[in-house]
């Protein structure tokens, strides 16, 4: 089987037990524990505003991690109390996008083109025979198909192509969970949870769990995303 990525160019998401240390620098001094990798915060959750009291917490950063603002509002931050963070607007918003490049690339690609052999085929060819398949000529079997050549053309992550192929349902389901998760997660008694392989069925069991262990987090826990360069 296919092992994992190193973690790099990726977002892991760091939880803290309520009461704990939240800061900024006990999520890097994890990640760098764990993964021995050093990382910046990454902005990826929305803020939530109450409805009752929203027009005076929007301008607040309190309890939260590296918060963007817009026009003077808090919008955006890599982190803090579970309960400030809106995870289903942030959610929300990765469907939203999601099926728009999923609607796209079934009007322009699935539409025009033959189903193709995704980035995993060649990948696992690669695995059982670095000496006669390498990494280059995998990547080149791949990209060579009509299929691919169209996402290339569309600015579509042809390494996406077998969730693409599985459905807008699907799609967006991955997309969603990681948009939440990212691509490993650590959990408050200092647990690493990240996919087993990089095939795409390993990436949804990583997240299912994952997203499990995230909602059943109180509200006062704390994360933090970290993007690993």
């Amino acid at each position: 089987m296919p092992k994992p990525t190193p973690l790099t160019d990726q977002v892991v998401t760091v939880c803290f037990a309520p009461g704990e240390d939240a800061d900024w620098f006990a999520a890097s001094e994890k990640v760098n524990d764990l993964l021995d990798a050093n990382g910046t915060p990454a902005r990826r959750f929305h803020v939530r505003h109450r409805r009752l009291i929203g027009w005076l917490t929007r301008f607040l950063g309190y309890y939260l991690l590296d918060a963007a603002r817009r026009l003077g509002a808090v919008t955006m931050a890599a982190g803090g109390r579970k309960g400030r963070l809106d995870l289903n607007r942030t959610a929300a918003k990765a469907v939203n996008d999601a099926s728009l490049r999923w609607r796209a690339w079934n009007i322009h690609v699935n539409a025009t083109t033959k189903p193709a052999r995704p980035w995993e085929d060649y990948l696992a060819q690669h695995h059982a025979d670095p000496a006669k398949v390498t990494l280059t000529e995998a990547r080149r079997r791949f990209e060579q198909q009509p299929r691919v050549l169209a996402m290339l053309a569309h600015s579509l992550d042809p390494y996406e192509l077998s969730v693409y192929q599985a459905g807008e349902a699907t799609y967006t389901a991955l997309h969603w969970r990681t948009a939440l998760i990212g691509d490993a997660l650590i959990t408050t008694d200092g647990r690493l949870l990240k996919p087993a392989s990089d095939s795409v069925a390993d990436r949804f069991r990583f997240l299912n769990e994952a997203c499990i262990y995230l909602r059943s987090l109180r509200s006062t826990a704390r994360l933090c995303a970290v993007a690993i360069a």
